[in-house]
């Protein structure tokens, strides 16, 4: 290899590793702008908090009693609460693209589109901010866990696992939302196709209750739901004998894979929500 190929080489490793700092600099910008809207108005965190004590204070203890599902050597509330913050996780990022659509509104989608940030680093802030609120749930889910008894898993190992998820779970969702704001351009039908969406992935999830007892094209569903995958991981780390039904590899892969593909398609049409 002659000097001038090492010469090329080395600027063009120089310029790989330039454009990856840059991105996540700027990434991390994005981050800091949303984390800082949050903070204008953390009444939000205080509201989002009334779902899942809900679900975990009523009807996980009154179905508890009932022992209507088979959830093997787990009590039914410690079985649930994993689902339940997933499910918050869900309904928290599922509606995070209606901001996209007031910023467009605002015309502050049209600077962040001439700015020199790629568009996948635009998308990727906005996902990762949205787990900012997500992970304010796993808090209140496992404060209540604490109240009712839950046999949770306090490893720190395990602990990180947790935050893990719930930060890539987060991404995918707010990702998801992103994509159905940049097809449908307006708030309106924004919010009627995201209420049409989070009921049905959560109750075809095995969130509140296991595969095993669904019908089998639910089960079917069930299986192509990344809901389902991101239960099951949360199980197995959040609840002392709690176990993963597809193997904590799968879920991780898949939740991941399905979270890589949304940002890279998100990249790609978030340009075309001004349009």
């Amino acid at each position: 290899m002659t000097q001038l190929e090492h010469v090329e080489q080395h600027a063009g490793l120089a310029d790989f590793f330039g454009f990856i700092v840059r991105f996540i600099i700027k990434t991390c910008i994005v981050i800091e702008i949303e984390a800082r809207k949050l903070s204008h108005d953390p009444s939000e965190l205080i509201t989002r908090a009334i779902q899942p004590a809900l679900w975990i204070l009523v009807f996980g203890q009154v179905i508890g009693r009932v022992r209507a599902f088979p959830t093997g050597s787990l009590k039914y509330i410690d079985f649930m609460t994993p689902g339940i913050l997933a499910q918050s996780v869900l309904f928290i990022s599922i509606f995070y693209g209606i901001s996209v659509l007031w910023e467009r509104d605002l015309g502050i989608t049209h600077k962040l589109l001439v700015s020199p940030t790629p568009r996948t680093a635009l998308v990727l802030g906005k996902a990762l901010s949205a787990s900012v609120r997500s992970l304010s749930q796993a808090i209140v889910v496992y404060a209540l866990a604490l109240i009712t008894g839950v046999k949770m898993n306090w490893n720190p190992s395990a602990l990180i696992g947790v935050l893990t998820v719930i930060i890539i779970g987060s991404c995918f969702f707010s990702t998801f939302s992103l994509i159905i704001a940049c097809l449908v351009k307006t708030r309106e039908r924004f919010m009627g196709i995201g209420q049409v969406l989070t009921m049905p992935m959560f109750f075809a999830s095995n969130a509140i209750y296991p595969i095993s007892i669904m019908p089998t094209w639910l089960q079917i569903v069930s299986k192509i739901n990344p809901l389902s995958y991101m239960v099951d991981i949360l199980r197995s780390l959040m609840i002392q004998g709690g176990s993963s039904v597809f193997g904590v590899g799968i879920d991780f892969m898949i939740l991941l894979g399905w979270t890589i593909l949304f940002i890279l398609i998100g990249g790609r049409l978030y340009a075309t929500i001004v349009q």
